[in-house]
């Protein structure tokens, strides 16, 4: 339903006439000056208020107090409207603190959150200096926007240390490679998203880490971070095949069920299988993590072997050989499963990131990542504000099956 806008009362409409009349009006970017010009106005008019305010007494005027004013200070601000100067009153005691616009304070226009929204979405420090320029047409260096984004760097560092809960019933870890610039060489890094499933069945992530070498002692370290923060317990935890991921849990979290990533050992199986027949393909695949159990997984996972060993001899053998990683989810019902291989909520989340690297190819630095990656992840977990779906029925069913630890 369409707002119904206000009548216009006399009081704007000679506002307007005398708007017209003064500033010569014959266009937008005229209208834009105008504001401009009574922005700066009524700004100087509420700093000689304040000065007024503050001294106790107006111009010319006899007064008792030592303190007197003591001429303008010039000031360029940066407002919506564009760049400006203001002159602000000063006092013999250096002792006035404007209000309107504090001292120091060369921004009225907000442009530090419009900057951090505009990083959030992957535009690179030079970008955003461009897109500042112009829209508001004033110049923002790249240095400036890259000190701007870097005051969230001890926000990051908060969340990254926060408290986390005692028990997730499920965590999923997943990477997503981006390419970060050091030392005039391009390597590749990931960054792996750690995110819980916790009690009330809500997501949350929980940690944001950019990895260089996967391997146990790497995995220990974060999984004695999450330790540290509080987590006493993981029911399940779900990963692709990490370098040394399996060891690690099983001394971090010894009771906890590590289950290979379902979505991603499909992935792996069908990345070397010709177009033609990765339909085909997929669908067997499906009859082995959809069997009602582990019995008749295994025995559908020996026939797709053989249905396809002519074709692609080597494609079957991460099955096989991660097979006691793979069988967990088959204790479960299917609402269990969906949990566990539908993982859309992490999907979403790469998708985000995915976003990232489609708008900026090289990251110049680990940090600038990284201050990518927490603006993308804020965006993109707004929208969690409620349980996953069948909550109560996978949180009995885990219960059961975990007795005693939820």
């Amino acid at each position: 339903m369409s707002r119904k806008r206000e009548t216009m009362t006399q009081g704007k409409k000679n506002i307007i006439q005398a708007l017209l009349e003064e500033y010569d009006i014959k266009s937008a970017e005229d209208i834009q000056d105008a504001l401009k010009d009574l922005l700066g106005g009524t700004i100087q008019s509420m700093l000689e208020a304040e000065m007024d305010e503050h001294l106790g007494y107006q111009p010319y005027q006899r007064s008792e107090n030592n303190n007197a004013r003591n001429g303008r200070k010039s000031k360029s601000v940066r407002s919506k409207y564009g760049e400006m100067e203001i002159d602000v009153p000063q006092d013999r005691e250096s002792s006035f603190e404007p209000q309107v616009v504090r001292k120091h304070q060369k921004d009225i226009s907000n442009i530090e959150d419009k900057i951090i929204s505009m990083y959030a979405k992957g535009m690179s420090t030079r970008q955003i200096s461009e897109q500042v320029n112009d829209i508001y047409g004033f110049e923002v260096s790249e240095g400036l926007v890259s000190d701007i984004t870097n005051k969230l760097l001890p926000e990051i560092e908060e969340w990254q240390q926060r408290p986390l809960s005692a028990i997730y019933p499920v965590v999923f870890i997943d990477a997503v490679h981006f390419s970060v610039r050091e030392n005039n060489v391009i390597k590749k890094l990931a960054a792996y998203v750690i995110l819980g499933i916790n009690e009330d069945g809500r997501k949350e992530v929980l940690s944001l880490q950019i990895g260089q070498n996967e391997s146990s002692k790497y995995w220990l370290g974060v999984l004695n971070e999450l330790k540290n923060r509080g987590v006493k317990d993981i029911l399940i935890l779900c990963a692709d095949g990490l370098s040394g991921i399996k060891e690690s849990i099983n001394v971090a979290f010894p009771d906890t069920e590590y289950q290979r990533c379902i979505v991603h050992q499909v992935r792996n199986t069908l990345k070397y299988v010709a177009d033609k027949d990765k339909k085909q393909f997929a669908n067997d695949l499906k009859t082995i993590y959809h069997a009602p159990s582990e019995s008749v997984a295994h025995e559908r996972m020996l026939e797709i072997t053989e249905r396809w060993q002519e074709h692609y001899p080597n494609s079957m053998k991460s099955w096989s050989v991660n097979w006691d990683v793979i069988t967990p989810i088959f204790k479960f019902s299917t609402e269990v499963r969906k949990v566990i291989y539908t993982t859309n909520a992490i999907e979403s989340l790469n998708s985000t990131y995915r976003r990232l690297n489609r708008q900026r190819s090289v990251f110049p630095t680990d940090t600038a990542l990284l201050k990518a990656l927490y603006l993308a992840t804020f965006e993109a977990t707004k929208k969690w504000t409620m349980p996953i779906k069948n909550w109560g029925k996978v949180y009995g069913e885990l219960s059961i099956m975990y007795e005693g630890r939820l």
